[in-house]
């Protein structure tokens, strides 16, 4: 901090000589001075600067940049004028990614300029909020999506621009080979648009532990991100249309392997050391898989979506990066609550004169489980508020709260506080018998009914009295004022008692036949019938309530010796699952295919058992005009004829 105020001067001092100047990373940034007030740095290794310049023109906002020393800015100019060219091709065809993509400008030898995206926050600090943990999780993405966008059409709006945005990044960060992926290298806007920095390694040069390489995956896809594409932790239809684009903006841009070869080509005898012989180029040439059909390139990057998913590797290099980011964090860092979207004081909202629980409410969406209404009354007259929390908010308080204060400042009073000198004689005190601590998160047997429920309210109820008449240190801190003031999803239930519905019934599309649908692309070229299952939509779950492990299985009839099945692998535990596999016919002469019905049945895998049949549907070929590909759904049902 010495240093950068010493070096702060300096800059104040160059301003006052010269009154303006232009920024490297624009001629169109004309600048006036510094704001050291909004000058910091960054913890990773190099150390940059935040800085934050005064914008001649007057109705214009702060410029604000980061100032890198120690890396070579060219490898990530070339790799955003990369991500740049992509984006322009993706936008040719008609495919707009939601790129962000800034301007980044070496000013000399191993050091120059970035620009900074504003409202926008790195992985890391948004699944914190949720604790150093946070990284297993599957909602901190999606929480504080909600949190920044609280109304439903602008939550709807985040969720499409991080769909789009999600996979373009999948593929450019593919393609490009960028590795040291971890949660402070990539950020998410409040607009829900996601995006990559510090490009200090790509074309699969990745950092080594000994002879294990950090970046296991083929790139960053974790279940948060796909919990915010499906909605929550099932798949959906979203996560069809998620898997479609990544594999549509990947064969754009293997049209164009000749170019993005040529252009780093021309780079070789640059000395950036990561580019520096063939071997390089041939990372991009495997890695764009020219000799591929399109088909068959599909269903490669839907293989390499499934394993970046599955890949316990990245949580767990998002985790040792949480850990090793501790030892920076200041002593002034205070916690905050993560789904609030701003701190709350006593002097911006009002003393509190008490706190009350009244009941509990049944929730269905995001998740199952049970809501708590809490009554807020301050000292101002007549000024009563109603908030709704979780459980999981109310021990989010109270671990934050455990990392401010000592536990003997924090409530941990007797059973009965009748029975105790000096203890308050509140008349909620009659109401239940108090627990020690905190309730306990465990319950044994089902821990979302009614009666864990009921059992919790009277023991949150007494918990948030204790808060309220606590030591003032305590009872008057932020975290618990911004805990009890509403929240935009407050207002919005204020006098309402909404109906439950369904956790998908957001992403759930109108399927119009009972058994669900199924998605095919059926080409035929050179006497071979390309059967493409891409995705199905909308099974029913089994008689149990289970969710099936479904399969697709294909004959072409007439078949008596049953020669022509042919079967795709099992989805585990969904009702929408996605495959992209080609089943290949060989040898089927054109004039056959008139006479022949493709039978497609749907079954789940029963293990021991009989598999269950799901749905199935006949598609007669004479009715398809094969001269091109067809792409379509075709509806599943009892053994009638299917259309597209």
């Amino acid at each position: 901090q010495g240093i950068l105020r010493e070096g702060l001067e300096d800059v104040k001092q160059f301003f006052k000589a010269n009154g303006s100047c232009r920024l490297p990373l624009s001629p169109s940034l004309l600048v006036k001075g510094i704001v050291p007030r909004d000058c910091s740095y960054f913890n990773s290794n190099a150390v940059p600067l935040k800085l934050s310049f005064q914008n001649v023109d007057p109705l214009g906002e702060n410029i604000r940049v980061i100032f890198k020393c120690g890396d070579d800015l060219r490898q990530d100019m070339l790799t955003l004028q990369m991500i740049r060219i992509m984006n322009k091709i993706w936008v040719q065809e008609g495919l707009d990614m939601r790129m962000v993509i800034f301007r980044c400008f070496s000013t000399g030898r191993g050091r120059g300029m970035v620009e900074m995206i504003p409202n926008a926050e790195t992985l890391r600090k948004i699944q914190v909020e949720h604790g150093v943990t946070g990284s297993f999780k599957d909602r901190p993405l999606a929480d504080w999506l909600q949190k920044h966008n609280p109304e439903e059409d602008e939550y709807e709006k985040a969720v499409e621009n991080f769909i789009y945005s999600c996979a373009g990044c999948c593929v450019a960060t593919y393609v490009l080979g960028i590795c040291d992926r971890h949660n402070d290298n990539i950020m998410l806007k409040t607009t829900g648009h996601m995006f990559h920095i510090d490009f200090g390694r790509f074309l699969g040069h990745a950092q080594m532990f000994g002879n294990i390489k950090r970046d296991r995956a083929p790139f960053v896809f974790t279940s948060d991100m796909a919990y915010v594409i499906n909605g929550g932790d099932k798949p959906s239809s979203r996560f069809h249309d998620f898997v479609d684009l990544c594999c549509q903006a990947y064969n754009l841009i293997r049209k164009h392997t000749h170019l993005f070869l040529n252009l780093l080509g021309l780079m070789l005898s640059c000395g950036i050391p990561e580019l520096s012989d063939l071997e390089d180029l041939k990372y991009v040439y495997d890695a764009l898989r020219p000799q591929d059909s399109d088909a068959d390139a599909t269903t490669y990057f839907t293989r390499l979506i499934e394993s970046s998913l599955g890949s316990v590797a990245t949580k767990l290099n998002f985790f040792i990066h949480n850990l090793a980011q501790m030892k920076f964090t200041g002593s002034d860092a205070r916690p905050t609550l993560s789904f609030a979207p701003r701190t709350h004081t006593i002097k911006t909202s009002g003393r509190i004169r008490d706190v009350f629980l009244c009941r509990h409410e049944r929730v269905f969406n995001p998740s199952k489980g049970y809501t708590y209404v809490v009554k807020v009354q301050r000292e101002s007259p007549g000024e009563v508020a109603f908030v709704q929390r979780t459980f999981e908010e109310f021990q989010e308080l109270h671990n934050k709260l455990r990392l401010l204060f000592p536990s003997s400042l924090l409530p941990r009073y007797p059973a009965d506080p009748w029975q105790t000198p000096g203890a308050p004689r509140h008349p909620r005190a009659l109401l239940s018998v108090r627990p020690r601590s905190f309730p306990s998160r465990f319950i044994i047997g089902r821990s979302r009914g009614e009666a864990v429920a009921e059992r919790r309210k009277e023991e949150l109820n007494g918990y948030i009295w204790h808060l309220i008449h606590a030591a003032p240190e305590v009872a008057e801190c932020d975290l618990i004022y911004t805990f009890f003031h509403p929240l935009p999803r407050d207002e919005k239930a204020a006098g309402t008692n909404p109906t439950p519905k369904p956790a998908d019934a957001t992403w759930a599309r109108p399927l119009g036949k009972v058994g669900g649908e199924v998605k095919l692309s059926i080409s035929y070229k050179n006497n071979k019938l390309f059967i493409m299952v891409m995705h199905i939509r909308g099974l029913p779950p089994l008689q149990d309530g289970n969710d099936p492990d479904p399969y697709v299985k294909t004959y072409l009839l007439p078949d008596p010796q049953k020669t022509t099945k042919r079967k795709t692998k099992v989805a585990r535990k969904t009702c929408n699952p996605t495959y992209n596999e080609m089943l290949v016919y060989d040898g089927i002469p054109r004039g056959d295919l008139q006479q022949r019905e493709l039978r497609l049945s749907v079954l789940s895998e029963e293990g021991f058992w009989e598999n269950i049949l799901l749905g199935e549907v006949g598609i007669r070929l004479r009715d398809l005009d094969l001269a091109q590909e067809k792409m379509g759904w075709f509806a599943l049902g009892s053994r009638g004829h299917g259309t597209l």
